[in-house]
């Protein structure tokens, strides 16, 4: 079981790029509940740790997870509004958020009980790392989980408009990196949190994959760093993409054997070719349809691990 942590929420996407006063079409994200689904769709077991408001968005949000086969077993509920992220897509497909989140259910998040015991790995980001309460229990749930021996998978996916005050979140983040087995992000992410894969390295995690657009990926571990290109896609957009990278790479990781920090420390070079050619897939295939719609499992080469 990979249990997911973070914020569900609704994105408002327009109905066509480019225009600020197109139609917006709501679907249902945020990328820890992206990753959930992905997971799911790739035929890992994953549970979904958030809170959910009891609104009418809260429902469909509850209802695809369902569908999924995500387990809901740790999903708290709460009748403040949903969030709501309001997305702009330019002609590449690439998106950038408003958020409107004053007093919703999902932030108010609080410290679960024991994790399923058959929990491989948790999984955390976004949003819910930023809004308190709700972030310092999602941390304080990560520290719990790494002391027991747990993987941690850690995506920040920095919303920096979400942010009021960066210098204590790098602080935050800094905080954390003692408890994370992996750390995923994208270049973005990476320049505005400081870019220092080496000290990051050195802090604790495992290994440090980084997203480059469509110049693939790069895993950064200490022995070296292994680099595989982007799918050639035609993009619709890149909503979701990241997160579904993060599926990907638990998923292949997890096919190999146990989820560990010594497993990842251990992983050749041909292992890391295969686990990020497969995320590499996966976030193609998320890009080459509209809004988070990670593919399934037989729509991807086998992982031949």
């Amino acid at each position: 079981m990979i249990v997911v942590a973070g914020e569900a929420l609704i994105d408002l996407v327009p109905e066509a790029s480019g225009n600020a006063l197109a139609p917006l079409l709501p679907a249902r994200g945020g990328g820890p509940y992206n990753t959930a689904v992905a997971l799911a769709r790739l035929g890992s077991a994953v549970a979904f740790c958030s809170r959910i408001s009891t609104d009418a968005f809260g429902a469909s949000l509850t209802a695809r997870l369902h569908e999924e086969k995500v387990d809901l077993g740790l999903v708290q509920r709460g009748p403040e509004p949903t969030t709501l992220a309001v997305a702009a897509v330019d002609a590449a497909g690439s998106a950038a958020y408003t958020f409107y989140c004053r007093g919703t259910a999902d932030r108010l998040f609080t410290l679960p009980g024991p994790l399923p015991a058959d929990t491989r790995a948790v999984s955390f980001g976004t949003c819910s790392l930023v809004l308190e309460p709700g972030a310092s229990a999602y941390e304080e749930l990560m520290r719990r989980e790494a002391r027991l021996g747990r993987f941690i998978a850690l995506d920040p996916n920095i919303r920096a408009g979400l942010i009021d005050d960066p210098d204590a979140y790098r602080a935050r983040f800094r905080r954390l990196l003692p408890s994370v087995s992996l750390l995923k992000l994208s270049e973005e992410d990476a320049r505005w949190l400081g870019d220092d894969i080496a000290g990051w390295l050195d802090a604790g995690p495992a290994a440090v994959v980084v997203t480059r657009g469509e110049a693939g990926l790069t895993a950064h571990t200490r022995a070296g760093a292994h680099a595989v290109p982007g799918e050639p896609v035609r993009v619709i957009d890149t909503i979701g993409a990241g997160d579904t990278v993060n599926a990907a790479l638990l998923h292949a990781l997890s096919a190999r054997g146990p989820l560990s920090a010594d497993a990842l420390a251990g992983l050749t070079s041909d292992g890391w070719q295969r686990v990020l050619r497969f995320a590499a897939r996966a976030a193609a295939a998320t890009c080459a349809r509209a809004g988070a719609e990670p593919p399934f499992a037989h729509e991807l080469p086998a992982l031949g691990v």
